[in-house]
């Protein structure tokens, strides 16, 4: 279930995922906070957060902390994975991206890829998407997506349970 947005929580993403009022956190992992995007358009995009926003690179962390973000990045990575296969047939990969060129703080940003992608788009980078589905309402965060929210989250939990248990 989605907590009430506060005013402001996209202006401090992990200020409000620290004090519990970020609506986008799907789970709190060892080295950050698992979101979904605020956009949609290729359905299951979620964000790993630092959980300090003073960390603006990966090099910016000790070595141990370092570990830990990849590991939360590919634990995010295999979750968004398990849960956009079972959802969607077109499935076809996951790109992992750690990027820092418009948001300062250290962040990895998890694309689902599908089948189903325009042919010219497919194959290319995300970025290069129209500005549209960045910002159309079709594509923003919603009601729509609770099941996939949902799914993204029991896989995270699984995952967790997994790793603590040695089975991986």
């Amino acid at each position: 279930m989605t907590p009430p947005a506060t005013p402001g929580w996209r202006s401090d993403r992990i200020g409000s995922a620290l004090q519990g009022e970020n609506p986008t956190v799907l789970r709190r992992l060892e080295a950050g906070f698992a979101v979904i995007g605020d956009t949609q358009f290729l359905p299951g995009y979620s964000v790993l957060l630092v959980d300090d926003p003073a960390v603006q690179r990966l090099t910016d962390l000790p070595r141990a902390r370092r570990r830990a973000s990849l590991e939360s990045m590919d634990r995010l990575g295999e979750a968004v994975e398990r849960a956009c296969r079972s959802t969607d047939t077109a499935f076809r990969r996951v790109n992992l991206e750690i990027l820092g060129n418009a948001d300062p703080y250290l962040h990895a940003h998890i694309w689902p890829r599908y089948d189903w992608e325009p042919a010219g788009l497919v194959h290319r980078p995300v970025w290069l998407y129209p500005s549209g589905c960045w910002s159309d309402e079709e594509h923003a965060l919603g009601p729509q997506h609770e099941a996939l929210r949902g799914a993204i989250g029991a896989e995270l939990d699984h995952l967790a349970a997994s790793a603590s248990g040695g089975d991986r």
